[in-house]
């Protein structure tokens, strides 16, 4: 089994053994997200998770023009620190008739939206709020005092038993092992992937939301900064960030009846293959790849009916600079091994390149909500109001995060 999905994977054919079925045919173009909200990013909100969960699911729901107790459903992570029932009772929701929780951390970010669809589009809740609310940067993050310690004991896999002890402990490191590997292979340099924290700080220079805003960067600054972990700098780092976002979904007929312009979701998909090990999967045939983010972004190309070429801009996952620049291949905007020469002086993906990406700044440049802001910059994009406009577009590819099960989805206006 190994065998093969190493196969598929190298050959770039995908070869899903299930074919659309009746239920994915009520998501596609039948559900869409019509509100989005965030909370200010800060580095040290002074407030607790679910204070800032609730904010960002009421200006959801402004933004949408639903009453609070119109929604009847809440989808998060399981590392959210957040009590839906406390929600419940603080917003004043009429009666939650659906709640659920998807693992994986960041890899969740897209799949807490299929799911949401998947309960609309079936009748199970009318209205579903995904949202994510996280102190990041005040509150618990790795390498925090005893931080390791306390994370072993709600691992979510074993194997970090067998890294841990070895002061193999950080996600920056556990990815630097691969990101390195995939530089070698490919002959991939460092000025080169410095130009993808370049273009994602000048998105945010222009974005009055993004912790970056207004402090310019250039390629020199990020050629003479510290180096973290071996291959990744300090600004191919996320920003660690205090904060909450949420979005909305519904049918595509409640949604036009709403205050925005729906955001439709044409389709989705999960993926988490063999051998996984949460970023440390060292012993597949290659870790020059991004296995998970190529099968989620395939599965969701196959229940959209689309292909990487039609797509005209792009929210990839960048916890590390890496990880969105190796998920330009992933998903097809360039060939297997080219992302190095693809991001090269950044044209290509900026506003009018061939593949703008990342256009509020990102994880890197904007807040590190878990992806979930990622996806807020998706509808704005195609509702036309991001404050670095892509002309036109159509389509929009968001992934969730790389290395561990995980998550994609296509969005169109």
């Amino acid at each position: 089994m190994a065998r093969k999905i190493l196969e598929e994977y190298m050959n770039r054919k995908y070869d899903a053994d299930i074919k659309p079925k009746p239920a994915l045919n009520m998501i596609k173009d039948k559900t869409a997200i019509v509100g989005i909200g965030e909370t200010k990013f800060t580095r040290g909100s002074g407030r607790d998770e679910m204070d800032m969960a609730c904010e960002a699911i009421k200006k959801a729901a402004d933004d949408a023009g639903i009453k609070l107790e119109d929604i009847d459903g809440l989808e998060t992570f399981t590392l959210d620190r957040t009590a839906m029932p406390f929600i419940v009772s603080t917003l004043g929701l009429k009666n939650l008739r659906f709640a659920s929780e998807v693992s994986f951390g960041g890899g969740a970010a897209c799949a807490v939206t299929l799911h949401a669809a998947a309960i609309v589009a079936t009748g199970v809740a009318k209205n579903v709020v995904c949202y994510r609310s996280l102190n990041e940067s005040s509150g618990h993050k790795f390498g925090r005092g005893d931080g390791y310690a306390k994370y072993m004991l709600t691992a979510p896999t074993p194997h970090y038993g067998y890294t841990f002890p070895m002061g193999f402990c950080t996600p920056l490191s556990w990815a630097g092992a691969w990101g390195r590997r995939w530089m070698h292979e490919f002959n991939v340099s460092y000025e080169q992937i410095g130009w993808w924290a370049v273009v994602l700080r000048e998105y945010a220079n222009k974005n009055p939301l993004a912790l970056f805003h207004n402090k310019p960067m250039t390629h020199e600054d990020y050629m003479n900064v510290q180096m973290i972990v071996e291959p990744l700098r300090l600004f191919d780092c996320c920003v660690d960030t205090d904060g909450a976002c949420a979005h909305i979904v519904t049918t595509a007929e409640r949604a036009k009846d709403l205050k925005q312009k729906p955001v439709y979701i044409l389709g989705a998909g999960q993926s988490a293959p063999i051998e996984q090990e949460i970023q440390t999967v060292y012993n597949r045939p290659t870790i020059a790849g991004l296995f998970e983010t190529w099968y989620a972004a395939h599965e969701a190309y196959r229940v959209a009916g689309v292909e990487g070429k039609d797509i005209d801009v792009a929210e990839l996952y960048d916890p590390y600079s890496l990880g969105g620049i190796m998920s330009l291949e992933e998903c097809d905007f360039c060939e297997r091994g080219d992302a190095g020469n693809f991001i090269e002086g950044g044209d290509n993906i900026r506003v009018d390149g061939k593949m703008p990406t990342n256009t509020s700044g990102g994880l890197l440049s904007e807040a590190y909500i878990h992806g979930f802001n990622l996806v807020n910059e998706g509808v704005r994009q195609l509702r036309g109001t991001s404050y670095n406009q892509v002309k036109d577009p159509e389509l929009c590819m968001v992934t969730a995060g790389p290395g561990v099960p995980s998550s994609a989805m296509v969005l169109r206006n």
